[in-house]
């Protein structure tokens, strides 16, 4: 019962609302409280009026997603009046494994908390793939949100996704698609990249990463880099974003 994961342990002083175990034990469960449009109207009038922050939080072993978020930052910065930060997930690995696993060490872009997401205006999500799922880092980054997750902190933000795969059969929809369900749970709105990027999502002559999801890469053994087209898209879904972030921050203060 102390897991972090399970939600009836947690909570058992915060609500009134009674569950019952298979043992007959009574206990209170957590409830995420009502948000209503005034108060997420109210939110965007009120946090960083007049500049538009807008946080990257990604997990890489290997550089692939890493490279993909730069690019991403370089497009939303591009967006006059947007501010990008760029965050790592925490690694929930020990140095000696990821020394076995080849994997270099880490950059020196700060490691993000929980709680720092309900600072931005708009969130951009970016992680390798493990069997087709986002890799379990960011899940455990993720599965910490339970705080913002019980007041509807990143209700109403947008939010966007890219990633990386060993393969081109390795999850480029899956992985993203999979990964909607974290979104849909913390009231975000999803913003794909679709087909805004034109040519470059029908391009045929060469093997690229990405999907009407976001921006994506293949790391193959680990030697392969994302390409320029690749890079390409991930600075498109960058600005992208960021454009329309801001016109949900624009209407939200008209409102």
């Amino acid at each position: 019962l102390c897991s972090y994961t399970s939600i009836f342990a947690i909570c058992c002083l915060l609500r009134n609302t009674k569950y019952f175990n298979e043992l007959g034990c009574c206990f209170d469960v957590i409830l995420p409280r009502k948000i209503s449009i005034s108060e997420l109207c109210y939110r965007q009038r009120t946090n960083n009026v007049g500049l538009l922050t807008q946080i990257c939080s990604y997990y890489s072993m290997y550089g692939h997603v890493e490279k993909l978020a730069e690019e991403i930052k370089k497009g939303a910065s591009s967006v006059e009046g947007v501010e990008v930060k760029l965050f790592q997930v925490p690694e929930t690995m020990n140095e000696e494994v990821l020394g076995k696993m080849g994997a270099p060490s880490k950059s020196e872009v700060p490691t993000i908390t929980a709680n720092e997401l309900a600072e931005a205006d708009g969130i951009l999500f970016g992680f390798p793939t493990r069997f087709g799922m986002m890799a379990a880092q960011f899940k455990a980054f993720l599965d910490s949100t339970g705080g913002l997750w019980r007041t509807q902190a990143l209700s109403g933000k947008p939010a966007g996704i890219f990633y990386s795969t060993g393969s081109q059969g390795g999850g480029q929809e899956t992985t993203p698609l999979t990964a909607i369900t974290q979104l849909v749970h913390h009231g975000m709105l999803f913003v794909p990249v679709g087909y805004t990027f034109g040519a470059g999502m029908f391009e045929m002559e060469q093997v690229k990463g990405g999907s009407p999801y976001g921006a994506g890469t293949f790391a193959g053994d680990g030697s392969r880099q994302p390409t320029e087209l690749e890079l390409g898209l991930a600075h498109h879904q960058g600005q992208y974003f960021a454009g329309i972030a801001t016109k949900l921050k624009g209407s939200s203060v008209d409102a």
